[in-house]
């Protein structure tokens, strides 16, 4: 163990200590409110398995990416998504993967490649932006290898306004068949992410239903859904029965509540009711905390431990 984390873990111990003396009790050390939060040396068990991202929790980990790693595993997370993660270093990628494995911690989502939020790529057909995109899939299965994760996201860019939808979703369709043949080889997933019309409109692909429509048809165990809970309640609603009709091509969940896109609780979703259903499924896979936080600082990052912890209580 380094030094490092020995400090970590001392003060971890003597904040504790230091709280019982007093005869404060450790709720007391939190905001008031956030009350019911509790500094541990045991990490809360969560059902499932929510994933922070860089960030998140900065004010009490400070800016190191494995400080950070470090302390989402000591609140209990065993998962971590980074949509950025592609382009970090090699180095720094190896060290994340390592921490990760030594806190049992399972690796989430990055994305997979260069979104175009404003040209039809993957919807005009055209042969030179497949290519682009079929080599950043072949570039991301190593970055996949390198740091022990399963799914990529993908997102098929901008309408092309010159084609008919229907020659636009085969567009699409065909291109994903062939990354799908590069991602088997390596038991990959590159996960679909429909995006909500309101923060990105002009998308091509904004619903669940297209989404599993595609999925359906490139049939391949590496194409899946992405259901980003935040997008589709403002997109369509009908949250679970949506989940439902499309169970069987889901493979990833994205959380974030509306309005605001902050942590659960702080908006209109009903997450222990989601996280109940989703759990009620078997489900064994991550779900990406792909959120902000509601307050800002260490008070902030209190309050979204603990609506996790609130809506995990199903």
């Amino acid at each position: 163990m380094s030094k490092k984390e020995l400090q970590r873990r001392s003060f971890l111990k003597n904040t504790v200590a230091a709280a019982t003396l007093m005869g404060m009790g450790v709720d007391a050390l939190a905001s008031p409110l956030n009350s019911n939060f509790e500094l541990k040396e045991t990490p809360y068990k969560f059902q499932l398995k929510y994933a922070p991202h860089l960030g998140m929790f900065q004010s009490h980990a400070g800016s190191d990416a494995i400080d950070q790693l470090k302390f989402m595993a000591d609140q209990g997370f065993k998962a971590f998504e980074d949509n950025g993660m592609k382009q970090r270093t090699v180095n720094l990628q190896e060290r994340m993967a390592k921490t990760m494995q030594e806190h049992n911690m399972q690796m989430g989502v990055f994305v997979a490649h260069k979104i175009y939020w404003d040209k039809p790529t993957l919807t005009s057909g055209d042969l030179s932006y497949r290519q682009e995109f079929l080599n950043e899939i072949r570039a991301s299965v190593e970055v996949a290898k390198r740091v022990n994760a399963k799914w990529m996201t993908v997102v098929p860019g901008f309408v092309d306004l010159k084609k008919d939808i229907g020659y636009q979703t085969v567009n699409v369709i065909e291109t994903l068949k062939l990354a799908s043949e590069i991602l088997e080889k390596h038991n990959l997933i590159m996960v679909l992410e429909p995006l909500n019309f309101f923060n990105h409109p002009g998308l091509f692909l904004s619903k669940i239903p297209q989404a599993y429509q595609i999925c359906k048809s490139v049939n391949s165990p590496s194409c899946k859904i992405l259901f980003d809970i935040y997008h589709q309640q403002i997109q369509e609603g009908n949250l679970i029965p949506n989940m439902e009709k499309t169970w069987d091509e889901i493979a990833y969940f994205q959380i974030g509540d509306n309005p605001g896109r902050n942590e659960p609780t702080t908006g209109e979703i009903n997450y222990k009711n989601i996280f109940k259903y989703i759990h009620q499924k078997g489900f064994d896979g991550i779900l990406g905390m792909e959120h902000g936080n509601s307050i800002k600082g260490k008070e902030g990052e209190l309050a979204v431990i603990n609506a996790y912890k609130e809506t995990d209580k199903f």
